[in-house]
């Protein structure tokens, strides 16, 4: 996964809500991901989960969320400490300049020192969105040999990824 010095992750609230709100992805994608207004929303009303902006140069080009209680991810619990990733994206305008792979690894550097305690990363893709399945699979993430079917947009597969 490539370093991206410049991207980090924070989160959401240590950012103008006006500045996230401007955050999209393509009309194609919106299935997967959801809009930023409904994202925010949701988390605002969901205990155990943070809202997490993506920054380049400090400007956000993405959002996501991790869940603490990793049960909500894929609807099952986990033999080992599990954090969950949801609504992990690039805004449209920063899509395909391989920010996606740097964003990872900003956000796998900030679990390691943020929760120490865990010890894999799970989420859901679905099944039709072959970029994010390669993205996830080059960050490290391998396919759990299940398919979570309560996703809007249809069956998922459930990745996970060993954590440091």
């Amino acid at each position: 996964m490539p370093d991206c010095p410049a991207i980090r992750v924070v989160p959401a609230g240590a950012v103008s809500r006006p500045e996230l709100l401007r955050l999209d992805v393509r009309a194609a994608q919106r299935p997967y991901v959801g809009i930023i207004a409904d994202l925010l929303a949701d988390a605002e009303q969901c205990p155990g989960c943070e809202p997490m902006a993506i920054l380049l140069d400090g400007a956000p080009i993405g959002f996501y969320r991790i869940e603490t209680r990793p049960g909500s991810i894929a609807g099952r619990d986990f033999a080992e400490p599990t954090l969950g990733l949801r609504a992990f994206f690039i805004d449209h305008r920063w899509q395909r300049r391989g920010l996606g792979a740097g964003a990872l690894a900003a956000l796998l550097a900030d679990l390691a020192r943020r929760h120490p305690a865990a010890r894999q990363l799970a989420l859901t893709v679905n099944i039709r969105n072959t970029a994010g399945v390669a993205l996830y699979r080059r960050a490290g993430f391998a396919d759990a040999g299940a398919l979570y079917h309560d996703g809007p947009a249809g069956p998922q597969h459930l990745m996970l990824r060993a954590l440091p």
